[in-house]
């Protein structure tokens, strides 16, 4: 009998970080619901408000045919963008640290439309809203996740993968991002992978091309990090590795069930919360634009 997608435990690219670096994390973030409202909760951050808000605008010219892509200015669309992070809604405690990660998003935009690179040729849009397939259907596996955008290499027939980056860090050699947005393109349309790069706005005026991983073998790791997850959630020991004490990517979100967020609104499924924090500026720059 065919699995119920329902009843499947989905993985991503966000949830698998999640678990790695704490089982509880993961559970906060990807399990638990809040009683009244039903929905998930989320932190929001500087760094995350930017990277959300540059890519909504990025993403959305996927839609737009080639020669009418860059008519209005990007920076228009990514002021019209920014409104709903503006304030604690963003994660900001000043005006001054609001407007220096606006400026640093705007500065990037600015290069994309300088050197557009292959935002300016023929891109695919996954059909699925959110991208998914049977990693294993006999034990109710799917692997899940947000492309940022392919570019269709109209004379070979094959796609590049691109993923945006919007903070100062380079992502490790050791990220299964990569693997996983191979597997996920692999299996959700029909034309080869032939390339994957990573574009880090920040700092590069183009894509950086990265070696394609290995398909099978990315498969075989991301499958047996998948079955840890699910037994996990089976036994519901959702443990810190710190312990009772928690770790960086736990206690914030404990914070918030203990009351001390403030709650700032809903986005998708989830409820934002701001928290107070001592350095709640550039030091936390780390980047997590796409969660599920």
């Amino acid at each position: 009998m065919p699995s119920d997608k329902f009843t499947a435990v989905w993985v991503s690219h966000t949830s698998m970080t999640d678990f790695l670096q704490c089982p509880r994390a993961y559970y906060l973030k990807n399990v638990y619901k809040d009683r009244t409202s039903g929905n998930k909760i989320q932190i929001v951050s500087p760094s995350l408000s930017l990277g959300s808000a540059v890519h909504e605008v990025i993403e959305a010219l996927s839609i737009i045919p080639t020669e009418k892509r860059f008519d209005e200015s990007l920076v228009l669309s990514f002021d019209r963008a920014w409104e709903k992070f503006a304030g604690k809604k963003g994660g900001f405690t000043n005006l001054e640290d609001e407007f220096r990660f606006k400026e640093r998003g705007k500065v990037m935009l600015r290069r994309v439309m300088d050197k557009p690179g292959p935002l300016a040729n023929l891109s695919i849009k996954l059909k699925q809203e959110v991208p998914n397939y049977w990693l294993s259907e006999s034990e109710g596996l799917i692997l899940c996740g947000k492309v940022d955008w392919i570019e269709y290499l109209k004379e070979i027939d094959s796609v590049h993968i691109l993923d945006f980056k919007t903070s100062k860090k380079e992502e490790s050699d050791e990220s299964m991002q990569l693997p996983i947005y191979n597997l996920l393109v692999k299996n959700c349309q029909k034309r080869p992978v032939v390339k994957a790069s990573y574009w880090y706005l920040e700092f590069d005026n183009s894509p950086q091309e990265k070696e394609l991983p290995d398909i099978v073998t990315a498969e075989k790791k991301i499958l047996e990090v998948a079955r840890k997850m699910k037994l996990t959630r089976k036994l519901e020991k959702y443990e810190c590795p710190n312990g009772a004490d928690g770790c960086f990517a736990c206690s914030p979100l404990e914070r918030v069930l203990k009351g001390e967020g403030e709650y700032v609104g809903v986005s998708g499924h989830r409820d934002t919360y701001f928290l107070e924090y001592k350095n709640n500026t550039e030091e936390e720059d780390t980047e997590d634009s796409f969660i599920i």
